[in-house]
C-alpha cells in the first residue's frame, strides 16, 4: 500500500554522511497527521483517505469544517488533502500518522506550491532568447512574433501561447527524491535536494511513482 504524509517545509541545510560526504537536504516538519475521513468505492466511487495537518484557531474555521472535524472527533487543522490508496480501511478516522512511516533510503515524490514571482517577461518566464542589443533594434526583450492568428475580423492570439504573465504560484511535484534521515522525536524528515515552495509552506510527501527498476543481467 502506498504511503503519504502532510508536512511543512522549514528550509534547507546540509548534513554529513558516515563517509564524510556533504549532502544538501530540505527539512520538513511533519508528524501528527490525523485521519479525517475514509472514502471507498462503494460510497464515493474511489478509495482514498483524507488527512489533516497543522494547528489553526477555531475562530478561523468555517461552520461546515467545524462540523466535519466534530464528526471525526478531532481538533481543527489547517491543511487538508486526500490521498488515493488501494485499501484505505487500514486507516481509521481519528488515527494519527507519524514520520516513522518513512525510513532513510526510501524514494518519495514531494508536491507543493512553487514560489510566486509576480509578473515576468518571456525571457525569465519561458527562457526566451533576447533580441539584438544594437541601437537600431527595437526588440531587445520583447516576445517577438506570436505566429499564426485566427483569421477574420477580431483576430486573436491562439490560447496557450508562451507570453509574459504571472510566474510561479503553481502546483509542482518533484519526483524520485531520497529520504536521508527521519527524526521521529522531533517530527522531522530530511529529504535530499530541493522541494517546491517557500519556507513554512505546506507540502505532501508520498511514495514515488518512479521506483528503481531492476537491472537486467
Amino acid at each position: 500500500m502506498s504511503k503519504a504524509i502532510l508536512g511543512r517545509k522549514l528550509g534547507m541545510t546540509q548534513i554529513f554522511t558516515e563517509e564524510g560526504k556533504v549532502v544538501p537536504v530540505t527539512v520538513v516538519e511533519s508528524g501528527n497527521n490525523v485521519v479525517l475521513m475514509n472514502k471507498t468505492v462503494e460510497s464515493d466511487g474511489y478509495n482514498a483517505v483524507q488527512l489533516g495537518f497543522g494547528d489553526v484557531k477555531e475562530k478561523n474555521v468555517s461552520k461546515p469544517l467545524k462540523g466535519h472535524f466534530a464528526k471525526a472527533g478531532v481538533s481543527p487543522v489547517k491543511f487538508i488533502r486526500e490521498m488515493r490508496l488501494a485499501d484505505p480501511s487500514e486507516y481509521k478516522v481519528g488515527d494519527n500518522i507519524g514520520v516513522d512511516i518513512f525510513a532513510a533510503g526510501e524514494l518519495v515524490d514531494v508536491t507543493g506550491t512553487s514560489k510566486g514571482k509576480g509578473f515576468a517577461g518571456g525571457i525569465k518566464r519561458h527562457n526566451f532568447a533576447r533580441g539584438p542589443m544594437g541601437h537600431g533594434s527595437k526588440s531587445h526583450r520583447e516576445p517577438g512574433s506570436t505566429g499564426a492568428m485566427i483569421s477574420g475580423p477580431g483576430g486573436r492570439v491562439l490560447k496557450g501561447k508562451k507570453l509574459p504573465g504571472r510566474m510561479g504560484g503553481e502546483r509542482v511535484t518533484v519526483q524520485h527524491l531520497t529520504v536521508v534521515r527521519v527524526d521521529a522525536d522531533r517530527n522531522l524528515i530530511l529529504i535530499k535536494g530541493a522541494i517546491p515552495g517557500p519556507k513554512k509552506s505546506f507540502v505532501v510527501i508520498k511514495d514515488t511513482v518512479k521506483p528503481v527498476k531492476a537491472k537486467k543481467n
